[in-house]
């Protein structure tokens, strides 16, 4: 099965806002969902001069309230008002969760989205055990053997592949997609993610 590369982090409002549509793009599509949790905020800070601490209060206020209330009415789903309590806390721990997930040869795609669900809507503490297991507990999933895992060696090398990889390939944000080496940045592209998966677009990505 023909794979769509997903480049995000678990606490990322976009992705959370474009999560169950993804899916639904993905699955109607017979794509596989090649997940790749990276270090959101190294990616940012390697693209760009302006990371989120530094830019200033209009374009947070704008982009990342205005907008995310905009495209969670549109797109139909609950989301809290302001930004999640602990959303500054580390994001290793369940970046790692997610990754643990596919080395334990799981389908992640119910973890991935309850997870930005939760901290989205519920205000779960991604940097907390017992609320990271309660995530995966809400998808039949048993959280022992995923956070067991999330702190080995193996995946926390594959967290580093995937943040450097992502770095490399001039990612800037979250979510950004592949369809077939073509990169759609944000989930507000998801039309054109959509119509990739059985037209390509003229031109070629890197140029």
């Amino acid at each position: 099965m023909k794979k769509i590369e997903y480049f995000y982090a678990g606490y990322s409002a976009f992705a959370y806002i474009g999560s169950a549509e993804f899916m639904r793009i993905a699955k109607t599509g017979g794509r596989e969902i090649d997940h790749r949790p990276i270090d959101l905020r190294k990616v940012v800070a390697a693209a760009s001069p302006a990371a989120f601490g530094t830019r200033t209060p209009q374009h947070m206020v704008y982009y990342f309230g205005r907008e995310i209330e905009r495209w969670a009415e549109h797109r139909g789903i609950p989301i809290m008002k302001g930004t999640p309590t602990h959303h500054s806390n580390d994001i290793t721990l369940s970046n790692c969760m997610l990754i643990a997930g596919l080395v334990l040869d799981m389908n992640i795609d119910a973890l991935a989205h309850e997870m930005l669900r939760a901290h989205w809507v519920d205000d779960y503490n991604l940097d907390n055990e017992a609320d990271l297991a309660r995530i995966a507990t809400t998808v039949n999933l048993d959280p022992k053997p995923l956070l067991d895992a999330a702190r080995s060696p193996e995946v926390k090398a594959i967290y580093q592949t995937n943040t450097e990889e992502a770095i490399a390939r001039s990612i800037f944000g979250s979510p950004t997609y592949f369809v077939d080496g073509d990169m759609f940045y944000g989930q507000d592209h998801l039309d054109f993610v959509e119509r990739a998966m059985t037209t390509a677009y003229k031109g070629q990505w890197p140029q």
